[in-house]
């Protein structure tokens, strides 16, 4: 199932499927390592459009409303 980072549920499993932005938004997620194909994990997230943490190659990193709507994720599993 595709979903946005948003719409994750805190511990969920997923692998990025697509990122939907121009050539500057992806490479700025690419650089602290969000790219198609990279397994993560929803840690938390702020009620009311606030950030969302999310767990990646061993690091946490929080990530705006505005860009993890944006970020589409296959879901792994359920938690």
């Amino acid at each position: 199932m595709e979903v946005n980072l948003i719409d994750m549920k805190p511990g969920q499993n997923g692998v990025i499927h697509e990122i939907q932005g121009g050539p500057g938004f992806t490479e700025k997620l690419a650089k602290i390592g969000l790219r198609k194909g990279k397994k993560i994990r929803k840690i938390s997230s702020i009620f009311r459009h606030g950030p969302v943490t999310v767990s990646i190659d061993n690091f946490q990193v929080a990530i705006g409303y505005g860009k993890a709507i944006r970020i589409i994720v296959e879901v792994e599993n359920d938690a």
